[in-house]
C-alpha cells in the first residue's frame, strides 16, 4: 500500500525547525496548494509570527537556492529571508511574503498606472540581479544548468516541436524544421552579453509586500542572456500587456542599466536581441502549455495557449523577417492563425445558453443519484478502484475540497489518469449538447463515503468544464451531512 506518512512527516520537521528557530510551537499548520514542482509548501503560524515552511528533498535544487537568495539580499534584491535550514539541507522556513502576486494585481485592478509602476520595479530589480548579483555570482551554484547556451536554447526548441507543434496535426517538414531549428540555437546562443539570467521571470514570481516587489522560484537561475528574462515577462501569455507598455517597460529597463553605470549595452544590439529572444520564450511557453495542458489536461495550461497563440501572431505581424527560416516560418504562421486561436479559446459565457451541467458526488452506500434533468441521464463514473484518503487517519476528517487531501489524490493515486478519460468523455457530449441545443447534462461521481475521491473528482471537472466552456456547472455534494469532520485520535 502507498505511505501516506510523508505529509506527515515533514510537517513534524518544519514544526520542530519553527519551535528551534522562534522558541515556541506553531499554532497552526496550513498546507499551501502545489505548484508546478516538486516542492511543497507550508505556512506556520504563531500568534504575529507566519512564515513559509519548505520541503524539497533535491538538495542540488536548495543549495542553489540558499546561495541565490543569500547572493540577492546582499545587492538589496527584495527577496524571502531563509530564517533557518534543516541539517540534511531537506526542509527551510522562510519570509512569508502574502499571497498577491503581480499577476493577481494585474488581473483584479487591470491595467492602472499603479501596475504598470509595479511592473517598472521588478524590471528595476531584475537589472540589479543581472548587473550587479551578476558581476559576482558563481555559476558553479546552479543546480541544473549553469549556462543557456546553444544546447539549452535547442532543447527549449524541441520542447516546442514535441509538446505542441507536433501535437496539432499541421504537416511540415521535420527534418527541415530541426536543421532550422539548430541554426536558430546557434545564433541565439552567439548573443552577448551573457549575465546572470533569471530564467522563469513572469509576473506570477513576483509577489507584493509592504510596498515591495519581491522574487521568488528564482532556484533555475544560470548564466544567460538578459533579454530572455525581459522577454518572459513582457510576453507572459495572460498577461496580454499592451504594445505601448511593452515599450515603455523595456525602456524603463534600458534607462536603469544608464543608473546603474552598466557601460557594455549597445542599444540597438540589445534590442534586436531582445526581439530574438522574444520568439524562444513564446515558443518554450507553448512547449510547456502543451505539456502541461493537452497531455497533463490541467486546465490552467489549456486555457493558456489561445493568448500565447494570439502573442505569437502578434510578434510574427510585428517581425516579417523574423524568424528567417521558411520552414519555421511557415509553422508559426499556421500555428498562430485565426483558425488555431479560435480552437483553444474559451468561448465567452452565454446566459441564454440552455445547457446546463449539473454534477455531483455521492456514497455508493447510499446508492446513485437519481438525475432529475431531461434527457435520461448522464454519466456515472466509479472512483472505488483509487486509493481511498480515507482509510488513513491524516485524511479521514477532510474531504476531497482540502488541499491534503488534493495532494494525496494528485500524487499518491493515479486520480490524474483516471480524470484525463473523463475529462474527453464529457468533452464528448458537451461539444455535442451545443451544438444540438441540449438543456441538461448530469455527472455523478461515486466513492465509498461520498467524502475523499468522488468529492475531488466533482470539484476537478467543474473546474474543467468551466474554464473551457464557460457554461454553467452546479456541484452538489449527496453525502455531505455525514462526513465524518472530526480528527481521529493518533
Amino acid at each position: 500500500m502507498t505511505n501516506t506518512k510523508p505529509t506527515e512527516q515533514a510537517i513534524e520537521k518544519l514544526e520542530k525547525l519553527f519551535e528551534q528557530h522562534f522558541g515556541k510551537r506553531p499554532e497552526h499548520t496550513e498546507m499551501l496548494p502545489a505548484s508546478g514542482s516538486d516542492r511543497r509548501y507550508y505556512r506556520l503560524r504563531s500568534g504575529d509570527t507566519t512564515v513559509i515552511g519548505t520541503h524539497n528533498t533535491n538538495v542540488a535544487e536548495n543549495n542553489s537556492y540558499f546561495y541565490f537568495t543569500e547572493l540577492f539580499r546582499k545587492h538589496k534584491i527584495h527577496v524571502p529571508e531563509v530564517y533557518v535550514t534543516s541539517k540534511d539541507r531537506h526542509f527551510y522556513l522562510q519570509q512569508d511574503v502574502g499571497n498577491l502576486s503581480l499577476y493577481d494585481q494585474l488581473q483584479k485592478e487591470g491595467y492602472t498606472d499603479e501596475v504598470r509602476q509595479n511592473f517598472h520595479k521588478a524590471l528595476k530589480q531584475l537589472a540589479r540581479v543581472q548587473w550587479i548579483a551578476g558581476r559576482e555570482a558563481d555559476f558553479y551554484q546552479c543546480f541544473a544548468t549553469r549556462q543557456f547556451d546553444e544546447k539549452a536554447i535547442m532543447a527549449d526548441l524541441l520542447y516546442f516541436k514535441y509538446y505542441f507543434a507536433d501535437l496539432q496535426r499541421i504537416h511540415y517538414d521535420k527534418q527541415a524544421l530541426v536543421e532550422e531549428m539548430e541554426q536558430l540555437s546557434k545564433e541565439l546562443g552567439r548573443i552577448q552579453p551573457q549575465m546572470l539570467m533569471y530564467r522563469d521571470f513572469q509576473s506570477r514570481n513576483i509577489m507584493l509586500h509592504d510596498g515591495k516587489v519581491y522574487f521568488i522560484d528564482f532556484q533555475g537561475a544560470m548564466q544567460g542572456p538578459p533579454q530572455y528574462d525581459i522577454a518572459s515577462l513582457l510576453w507572459q501569455a495572460k498577461a496580454q500587456l499592451p504594445d505601448n507598455w511593452k515599450e515603455d517597460l523595456l525602456n524603463g529597463y534600458i534607462a536603469s542599466l544608464a543608473e546603474l553605470q552598466v557601460s557594455r549595452v549597445e542599444e540597438v544590439h540589445f534590442r534586436k536581441g531582445y526581439a530574438q529572444f522574444v520568439l524562444l520564450r513564446i515558443l518554450q511557453v507553448l512547449g510547456a502549455y502543451g505539456f502541461r495542458g493537452l497531455m497533463e489536461r490541467k486546465p490552467h495550461f489549456i486555457s493558456s495557449i489561445a493568448p500565447a497563440l494570439k502573442n505569437l501572431n502578434s510578434f510574427l505581424s510585428d517581425n516579417p523577417q523574423s524568424p528567417p527560416y521558411p520552414v519555421m516560418r511557415s509553422l508559426l504562421e499556421r500555428l498562430s492563425s485565426n483558425e488555431m486561436q479560435q480552437r483553444y479559446t474559451t468561448p465567452a459565457r452565454n446566459e441564454n445558453a440552455p445547457l446546463r451541467v449539473n454534477i455531483c458526488s455521492f456514497s455508493y452506500k447510499k446508492g446513485i443519484p437519481q438525475d432529475a434533468g431531461n434527457h435520461g441521464g448522464g454519466y456515472v463514473f466509479d472512483c472505488r478502484g483509487l486509493l481511498n484518503p480515507g482509510r488513513f487517519v491524516d485524511y479521514k476528517h477532510l474531504s476531497g475540497k482540502d488541499e491534503p487531501v488534493k495532494q494525496f489524490l494528485e500524487l499518491e493515486t493515479k486520480m490524474p489518469s483516471f480524470l484525463e478519460n473523463v475529462y474527453d468523455l464529457v468533452s464528448l457530449n458537451v461539444d455535442d449538447y451545443l451544438a444540438r441545443g441540449f438543456e441538461s447534462l448530469s455527472v455523478a461521481f461515486g466513492c465509498t463515503g461520498g467524502q475523499h475521491r468522488s468529492v475531488y473528482a466533482a470539484e476537478s471537472l467543474a473546474a474543467y468544464l468551466r474554464n473551457k466552456y464557460h457554461i454553467p456547472v452546479t456541484i452538489s455534494h449527496c453525502n455531505e451531512q455525514n462526513w465524518v469532520r472530526e480528527q481521529a485520535n493518533k
